[in-house]
């Protein structure tokens, strides 16, 4: 789990949850805080200067008052208030008023924080003032940083927040329903190699609010091999839509470069619940990846909670979209009325433009808890990412409750695994039954024996009992099948990779799911049963 830190996931839940992401009384008119001189800001401005870091050695920030920062753990963290009178934009009309966070263990990179009206930039400057810090408490002994930790922006209405950047290149919304819960980040290098990950940092931003509401941030991006603009243009009607404009420069060779990066967390559901052990019956931020690629083949790869860490890779030239989505949507499912799994955010990234040869990637950690993110996908460019590199990317970000293209044929909507083989009759022991419920989308007015077929293909094993057909009394058909690994090895940790579809009359009739299964994790429905 080196990849991700669960500390940060459960510092920032703790922070959306209570103590940092609250309701707060609307005030009297504030003073606001005291912002620096106003110098020329533009983005295009920001792109010079991220091109001319990235000539230059990595200077990493100085942090003099380590030591400190050492005692400011995640409960010394959580006592530490922002003061309400030094927001900024509060109580101006619909701006959304922003509150930096105060650096801790977890979140060491001073952030620099800028205001930008009519093309000029004014900094905000740390300030222990700023802050409600307890008598006994050693963040009053913070007195040498240059900056936050980052920022949360809110509702001018009701002063709930709506966005949070918090960490290396990582924010977060809370998407169409008011729930936070994936992440994304600026990018990803070098995730799940035999080698160390970096995490690039936002290390200034530039903020230019909206009298709607809306919000545009700029980022200098930092870190040993690459910098980067970025410019996030985040937008509310009915959850969140946000397009992010960059441009990277690579200071060094990246193994594994990741563009739009999604990072969720993917317990347990109906595909494996038995590896879980939490009385909820599913436990997951997203439960699959979707992908639209540029040949109209539209997939599904439900999320995998694997023995051992994975890295998958589905080819996608010129991708037209691809995002970590919730498709269950039933508090039924889950039964969490604490954080309430059924209303976190689908994410889809629709890329502007044509991004050419590249892959989607799939990253699966083994985990024990929800606390910590174990899923991440990103697009792979194709070509080798090596210093002297330069990428001009643009993406739409859309936290919603779905995808937000239109389905153009059924889509599974829930895997669920069990013993193999006939009812009645001796269960074989290495056979397992994969069902799969699929919308009822283009398959109205078929039923049984009009000649609806499930097409399905294996890595590994043997395919038998195979039926497809519409659930009486449901809006829903589905497609079930057995899987025969009985010749494998015993101890055999490779997965079993699955592809399947629907059709009819010689036209898919459904999305093609991609699945993956274990051995080693299917033997416990086995091993219960005995």
């Amino acid at each position: 789990m080196s990849s991700f830190r669960p500390d940060r996931r459960d510092l920032l839940g703790a922070l959306l949850a209570t103590g940092g992401f609250f309701l707060l009384p609307k005030l009297a008119q504030a003073a606001g805080p005291a912002l620096g001189p106003a110098h020329p800001f533009s983005f295009e401005g920001l792109k010079e200067t991220a091109r001319a870091l990235a000539a230059q050695p990595w200077q990493p920030a100085e942090i003099p008052d380590a030591a400190v920062l050492d005692q400011i753990d995640y409960d010394r963290h959580n006592q530490i208030r922002f003061r309400k009178d030094g927001t900024l934009w509060l109580d101006q009309g619909n701006r959304p008023p922003v509150q930096p966070f105060f650096p801790g263990t977890y979140f060491r990179q001073p952030v620099r924080l800028h205001a930008v009206e009519n093309g000029m930039a004014r900094e905000m400057p740390f300030d222990l003032d700023l802050f409600d810090i307890p008598e006994d408490n050693p963040a009053r002994n913070l007195t040498h940083t240059s900056g936050f930790a980052g920022f949360r922006v809110m509702d001018a209405k009701t002063h709930l927040d709506w966005m949070a950047f918090l960490g290396a290149s990582y924010w977060r919304t809370s998407g169409y329903s008011g729930q936070f819960g994936l992440s994304v980040r600026g990018l990803a290098m070098d995730t799940a190699i035999n080698g160390p990950e970096e995490f690039p940092l936002f290390t200034r931003f530039w903020l230019e609010p909206a009298d709607n509401g809306d919000l545009t941030a700029y980022a200098l991006m930092e870190s040993p091999r690459a910098t980067g603009a970025y410019r996030i243009v985040s937008r509310r009607d009915n959850g969140i839509v946000q397009d992010v404009t960059a441009t990277l420069w690579l200071r060094g060779d990246v193994e594994r470069l990741g563009i739009a990066p999604l990072t969720s967390m993917f317990w347990y559901g109906k595909n494996n619940r038995f590896t879980g052990g939490d009385w909820r019956p599913e436990i997951h931020d997203s439960d699959g990846l979707e992908i639209h690629a540029a040949n109209g083949e539209r997939i599904w790869r439900p999320l995998n909670n694997p023995p051992h860490t994975m890295v998958n890779t589905f080819a996608a030239p010129d991708v037209k979209g691809f995002g970590l989505m919730q498709r269950e949507r039933d508090f039924e499912h889950y039964q969490d009325d604490g954080v309430f799994y059924e209303k976190r955010a689908s994410v889809w990234v629709e890329p502007m433009g044509h991004w050419g040869d590249g892959t989607v990637t799939l990253v699966e950690l083994r985990t024990d808890d929800e606390i910590h993110d174990n899923i991440v996908a990103f697009w792979q460019p194709g070509p080798a990412a090596r210093a002297g590199n330069s990428y001009d990317v643009a993406y739409r970000l859309s936290w919603l409750e779905d995808c937000p293209v239109p389905a153009v044929a059924a889509r599974f909507t829930a895997t669920r695994l069990g013993i193999g083989g006939v009812p009645g009759q001796p269960r074989p022991h290495n056979v397992v039954k994969v069902v799969c419920d699929l919308e009822n989308r283009g398959l109205e007015g078929l039923g049984r024996g009009d000649g609806v077929e499930l097409d399905v293909t294996v890595s590994r094993g043997v395919v038998g009992n195979t039926a497809v057909y519409p659930v009486v009394g449901t809006n829903r058909w589905r497609a079930m099948f057995d899987i025969d690994w009985s010749a494998l090895p015993e101890g055999d940790l490779a997965p079993i990779d699955i592809r399947a579809h629907v059709h009819h009359a010689g036209a898919a009739k459904s999305e093609t799911l991609l699945m993956q299964l274990f051995p080693s994790q299917i033997r416990r429905l086995h091993d219960q049963r005995a």
